[in-house]
Order: C-alpha cells, then sequence, then structure tokens
C-alpha cells in the first residue's frame, strides 16, 4: 500500500464535472452504445484550412524550438492589434502573455497574486474551474448567485454586497459557460461604477466565447466601458472556440506590466513556453480572414433556437434563450421529486444527468457543478442531426418520470 501523503490543496480540489461527463460518454460509445454527449465544451467545426497551413509552413521552416516563455513577439503583435481591433483597448508587447489554453492564464495570475484568504467573487453559475483554481493557489472563492431571473448576471447590488476588504478578484465571463449570458454595454457600466468604489478590486474578464454572440448582440469587455479599471484588468481570451482550435492550446491575456511579469515568472517555472506550432497557427488566426467567424455563427444561432425550442417541449424543462456560447442551460426544478423508468427518485440535477444518460443515452452536465441547480448544461456545438434526436430523447426521458 502507498504511504503518499497528498497535499491540502489537491484534496481540496473535485476533479472537472466537465471533463468526467465527456468522458463517459466517450467510454459507454466504446461499449457500443449509442450515447449522444452534449457536454464538451468545443466546436464541432474544423480549424480553417489557412491556420493549418500557417502550422504547416511553420514545421517545414523549422519553428520547432524553444520559444519566449510567454510568448513569440510575432504573437503578442497580432494580440495586440486583435485587443484594438476588436476592444478599443491599447496595449503594449510587454503587457501580453500567452499560454498553453486559458486555463493556465487564470492559474498563473491567480499563483502570482493570491495569498491565504484573499476572495476571489465568482458569479454563479461559473465555469466548473474557476473556484477550484482560485482554491489551489490559497485563495477564497466567493460565489454569488445569480439565478434565471436576473437572466444569470451579476447585477450591481449583488456585486456590492459580495465585496469585502480581503476581496481581491472579480471573474467575469461573457458570454458565459455554463449559460450563454452576455453583458450588454449598460450592464457593464454598472457593475463597473460599483468597482470605481473598490480600488482594491481585480478585475479578470474571460471573453473566451467574444466572437460567439447572436441576434445583433454589441460585444464590450469592461476595461473598454470604463478605462478607469484598465490599470487593474486582466483582460482573458484564446483562439479555440471562435477558431475551433481547442486542441491547439493557446490562450492569451493582457493587462498592467506588473501582473503579467509575475505571470510570466510562473509560467517560466512551470509549463515554459505554449507550443511554437500552435503560436504561429495562433498569429494566422488572429491576422488572417475572420469572415467565416459570421458564417459560422449563423449555424451556431440555428441550432440554438433548435434546442431552445425543443428543450421548452419537454415536461418539467425551462430553457431560456442565451445571447451567446453554444450553451443553454435549462431548469429541470419540474423533474425534481419524480421517479426515474429505473425507479430512482429523481433528488436533484446530479441523478436528473445520471438518470438521463443511462434511461435516455444523452450525456449532458448537471448544474451543481457549475454551482447552480436545478439545471443542467447542454453544448450544442454539434450536429443538427445529433441535436434533433437528443432533444427528441430528453422529451421521452421527461414524459417517462412519474
Amino acid at each position: 500500500m502507498s504511504n503518499l501523503q497528498l497535499s491540502e490543496a489537491v484534496n481540496r480540489v473535485q476533479p472537472s464535472a466537465t471533463i468526467a461527463v465527456s468522458n463517459k460518454a466517450m467510454e459507454l460509445k466504446r461499449q457500443g452504445i449509442d450515447v449522444i454527449g452534449l457536454g464538451a465544451g468545443e466546436p464541432d467545426f474544423d480549424t480553417p484550412d489557412n491556420i493549418k497551413e500557417a502550422a504547416i509552413k511553420a514545421i517545414h521552416d523549422g519553428k520547432t524550438k524553444y520559444t519566449p516563455v510567454d510568448g513569440i513577439p510575432e504573437l503578442k503583435e497580432a494580440i495586440v492589434a486583435k485587443f484594438k481591433r476588436d476592444n478599443e483597448l491599447t496595449y503594449t508587447n510587454s503587457q501580453v502573455t500567452v499560454a498553453p489554453g486559458g486555463k493556465p492564464i487564470i492559474f498563473n495570475a491567480f499563483l502570482a497574486t493570491l495569498n491565504a484568504g484573499d476572495e476571489v467573487i465568482i458569479p454563479a453559475p461559473y465555469w466548473v474551474s474557476y473556484p477550484e483554481m482560485a482554491i489551489m493557489c490559497g485563495g477564497t472563492p466567493v460565489p454569488v448567485a445569480c439565478g434565471a431571473n436576473q437572466n444569470y448576471k451579476l447585477t450591481p447590488e449583488a456585486l456590492e454586497a459580495a465585496i469585502t476588504p480581503k476581496t481581491k478578484w472579480l471573474i467575469l465571463n461573457s458570454p458565459s459557460n455554463p449559460t450563454g449570458a452576455a453583458y450588454t454595454k449598460a450592464e457593464l457600466r454598472a457593475l463597473a461604477d460599483v468597482l470605481l468604489r473598490h480600488p482594491q478590486v481585480w478585475i479578470l474578464t474571460d471573453d473566451m466565447y467574444e466572437h460567439l454572440v447572436y441576434d445583433g448582440f454589441e460585444y464590450f469587455t469592461i476595461a473598454q466601458v470604463e478605462p478607469g479599471l484598465y490599470d487593474r484588468t486582466l483582460t482573458m481570451n484564446g483562439v479555440s472556440k471562435a477558431y475551433a482550435m481547442t486542441g491547439w492550446r493557446i490562450g492569451y491575456a493582457a493587462g498592467p506590466d506588473k501582473l503579467i511579469g509575475a505571470m510570466r515568472k510562473v509560467i517560466s517555472q512551470t509549463t515554459s513556453n505554449p507550443c511554437s506550432i500552435s503560436q504561429w497557427a495562433s498569429v494566422e488566426a488572429l491576422n488572417g480572414p475572420q469572415d467565416f467567424l459570421a458564417e459560422r455563427n449563423e449555424v451556431f444561432k440555428t441550432r440554438r433556437d433548435l434546442v431552445v425550442a425543443e428543450l421548452n417541449k419537454a415536461e418539467g424543462l425551462h430553457c431560456p434563450t442565451p445571447e451567446g456560447a453554444f450553451y443553454v442551460y435549462p431548469s429541470c426544478a419540474g423533474a425534481i421529486g419524480k421517479t426515474s423508468p429505473g425507479g430512482v427518485l429523481i433528488e436533484n440535477d446530479e441523478i436528473f444527468a445520471t438518470e438521463l444518460l443511462q434511461h435516455g443515452n444523452v450525456a449532458v452536465v448537471f448544474g451543481a457543478a457549475f454551482g447552480m441547480g436545478p439545471a443542467f448544461r447542454v453544448s450544442y456545438a454539434t450536429s443538427t442531426e445529433a441535436l434533433t434526436e437528443a432533444t427528441k430523447r430528453i422529451q421521452n426521458f421527461c414524459a417517462s418520470l412519474k
């Protein structure tokens, strides 16, 4: 028997529920079971050809060596240009950091800044990794409930009430994973007014789904709305979602020199540089043609409308229409207290999701993993055919509950 004693930090952390659901769905498929997985947060589109060609060229050109730890100058220049073009934000290369994905950006920022007792305000529902990363880095996550009656968005009153002298960070994710909710300029303005009164609070904006917005929604990020917050905002983004480059593992952020320098120190002693080939591909992603984004958004919007309409036909479910991303977050409150075809009492959304997988062959992520239930997350980043069949199965499962 091993006598290995695990660290207190890792013992406090929960494994990723979204990854667990995707793994479970894949395992059942390998067993020959016809499971439709709606758990994965990645586009089903392929990486555009011009980006692939840039990567192939980089390989042929021998761009296969170590790079500066937090990104090649060419990629930083492309990121600086992107922030100016899309967000009216002016940065220099020294204010930019690149990492192997969005997760390391957040982790590096937290490790560089959090001390024991420092609080991180996290609007709920939240992406599953935010609180766990805060915990790993010694901080204290402070979830703030943002229910469907608030369109799953943080209000100025709730933000004001959550801030204490120990507050170090506020995370703002727009459009949101898991709900797809996105903040308007006016909503960000109201939050900024609160933050201006509390200069000790830093803001981390997770803008990973920036380009995935629908119905004419106009996207803004908070440092763009309130320049007075520029010096304490880390504006994060990446190529994974909009450019269908999840496996390439490139996230980036821009912020004050002192913070970026501290994050550079962290990455120099952990992962070191992101993949060199992925970096050159990302240069092309950011500098190359952007017209395909609108074309793909039309497809996502059609899928969103299909999923929302069909889920709202299911007995006991209520599904709001989100502004962006490729998720919906239906409430399953009407199913709680019923019994599944297998005789299991549906006491919470985790049991609902488990029984749906067991008896409906559809994999979704339960709401408690995101800090708010009873609900579940559906990713509609898959084919229309799969979504049509999956929502039919969900309807049948809900109808089978007694």
